[in-house]
């Protein structure tokens, strides 16, 4: 079964018809400027994207992809979907080669991701294994929450070329695919985060930097 955004999510269609996201595409592109990453709030975050039927050229749609990917590295992020530059279109970009210390990445389970563009994403939970960590979002700059996710879910995607892909993902691989794909379904991960456990990234980092989330849990009370 394909995953669905949280049942009290409602989302309604992008409100941009094809010539006006190409329009805005190319609006993005023209400019020198890396595009700002919109923020909680913005009606475009809480829209359903639309699904790529070809309302770019090859060309712009590698060179949105690009500058998407410019604008993730800046950030700094490990993904960033197209609504978050403003653009209703079901595209998203990924990819995670930070370093980080030999123990976290051995609790959350997090190997290198190399870079890719998924279009037109969907997934769904492979088994019923969840894991719960801190995590974070570019359109929610500040704050930190846990969010309970599948820890194994298979994603099916288009790629840019247009090549239908059915991948298998684990870990916190499955975090970032999870996260980035339901950017495009309106959903933001405050909605699927134990909000007891929501902390500004000072506290984060103050308190409840560790590699899991023990301590938080039971000190916030979530998750009991």
């Amino acid at each position: 079964m394909t995953h669905q955004p949280h049942p009290g999510a409602s989302s309604p269609a992008a409100d941009f018809n094809p010539l006006q996201i190409r329009d805005a595409v190319r609006r993005l592109l023209d400019s020198e400027e890396l595009p700002a990453i919109v923020q909680a709030g913005h009606p475009v975050l809480r829209q359903h994207a639309a699904p790529y039927d070809g309302q770019l050229d090859d060309v712009e749609l590698l060179a949105f992809i690009d500058r998407m990917r410019d604008a993730m590295h800046a950030a700094p992020g490990v993904g960033l979907a197209a609504p978050q530059v403003g653009i209703p279109l079901q595209l998203a970009v990924l990819e995670d080669k930070y370093e980080i210390d030999p123990v976290s990445a051995s609790v959350r389970h997090r190997e290198p991701l190399e870079f890719f563009a998924i279009v037109n994403p969907k997934y769904r939970p492979l088994g019923t294994e969840t894991s719960a960590f801190y995590e974070g979002c570019l359109s929610v700059q500040g704050y930190q929450a846990v969010v309970d996710r599948h820890s194994n879910v298979e994603l099916s995607f288009v790629t840019p070329a247009g090549e239908p892909v059915e991948e298998w993902f684990s870990g916190w691989q499955a975090r970032i695919v999870q996260h980035e794909t339901d950017h495009l379904h309106g959903v933001l991960y405050l909605d699927r985060a134990e909000i007891r456990s929501l902390a500004s990234n000072a506290e984060h980092t103050a308190r409840w930097a560790s590699p899991d989330i023990d301590e938080a849990r039971r000190s916030l009370r979530f998750l009991p």
